[in-house]
Parts: structure tokens; sequence; C-alpha cells
């Protein structure tokens, strides 16, 4: 893989924060909820974006 450009990598670096906010956000809702449709949706969403951080991540490494 080529180097980031230091536009690139700040890009990068905002994308993880806005994931790693909703990760914690969805997982928050969940345990908010007695409904357990909800809870589990919830939960499914926080995945999915644990998902695309690591994704992520991984150009970094």
């Amino acid at each position: 893989m080529a180097d980031l450009t230091g536009k690139e990598l700040s890009a990068l670096e905002d994308e993880l924060g806005a994931e790693k906010l909703i990760i914690t956000k969805f997982k928050n809702y969940a345990n908010m909820t007695a409904d357990p449709q909800i809870r589990g949706k919830c939960e499914q969403i926080a995945a999915q974006h644990l998902q695309h951080y690591n994704t992520l991540l991984g150009h970094l490494n």
C-alpha cells in the first residue's frame, strides 16, 4: 500500500473517531432499553460499526 498523505491520515482519524462514537452510543442505547428487539438491533448496529472501525484501523497497519 502506498504511503498515505497527511490529509488522508487526518480523514482516517476523523472516521475512526466517528465510528468509535457510534459504537459507544449504540452500546449505551442497547443498555438503556428493556425491549429485546430494540436491544438486539442496537447491538447489531454497534457490531457493524466495530467492523468498520477495525477495517479503517487496518489501513493504518
